[in-house]
């Protein structure tokens, strides 16, 4: 006996509902959603929790979002929305930091979306996602990468900003916490991370180096481009190649 195939279960492949006239919409519930992720993260979203923020019943919710899965598809895809990459006129290392900046913006803006990253279903097949992946394609194979190796450059480039884009949205939001600035944070903890350091010369040296006025901020964008450009300098090594 044949076994029977089960539906793919996302918000991408189920079958829209013809609506009519809907007092709330799917833009409402995601931005809403948006807004409560953005004030209380990801605990906070539940079904439940975001009926009472619109202040509306199960009912209404569940005509566009069958559970909080697909809520989460549509809000990754929504976020994705607000990345911009150059048609690459300036050419490919210009668009491709310009969209790395974009990106790492985006994280910063909405630090959740970083724990919801590995658990997103299918979100790669939402519009703006697979536009986002077109631009970039159109970008980088224009440059003369070939199709699959496009593909595999544009993984690592977008593997590296998301790695760094976590790694500084839990710094701020430690800092956010604290109720400091992020150079006060960061003076707060330095005589910490001094004796933590004590032991280890190359971490000492550094940090005797490092001006305690430096600018975080400054800091933050100089190690994030500096890591983009080495990256692109590789993929131009084999561009050229």
């Amino acid at each position: 006996m044949p076994v029977e195939e089960q539906p793919i279960q996302s918000v991408w492949t189920r079958p829209r509902r013809k609506q009519h006239q809907p007092a709330l919409s799917q833009a409402q519930i995601v931005a809403e959603a948006i807004r409560l992720l953005d004030v209380e993260g990801v605990d906070a979203l539940s079904m439940r929790r975001l009926g009472t923020a619109l202040n509306a019943g199960a009912t209404s919710l569940y005509r566009h979002v069958a559970n909080r899965d697909e809520l989460i598809e549509l809000v990754v895809d929504e976020v994705y929305g607000e990345i911009t990459v150059p048609d690459g006129d300036s050419g490919w290392r210009e668009a491709a930091v310009v969209g790395a900046q974009s990106v790492r913006a985006m994280i910063l803006r909405h630090p959740w979306i970083a724990s919801l990253l590995g658990s997103v279903g299918l979100s790669y097949l939402g519009p703006n996602v697979m536009r986002l992946n077109e631009r970039l394609l159109a970008v980088f194979v224009s440059a003369g990468f070939p199709d699959d190796e496009a593909d595999q450059a544009i993984s690592a480039v977008i593997s590296y900003v998301i790695g760094m884009g976590t790694t500084e949205a839990a710094w701020l939001t430690t800092v956010a916490k604290s109720g400091r600035s992020e150079r006060e944070w960061a003076e707060h903890l330095r005589p910490a991370v001094e004796e933590a350091a004590r032991e280890y010369p190359h971490q000492r040296d550094r940090l005797v180096r490092d001006d305690v006025e430096t600018d975080p901020e400054r800091l933050r964008d100089e190690k994030f481009r500096y890591g983009l450009e080495r990256m692109l300098d590789g993929l131009e090594t084999r561009l050229k190649r």
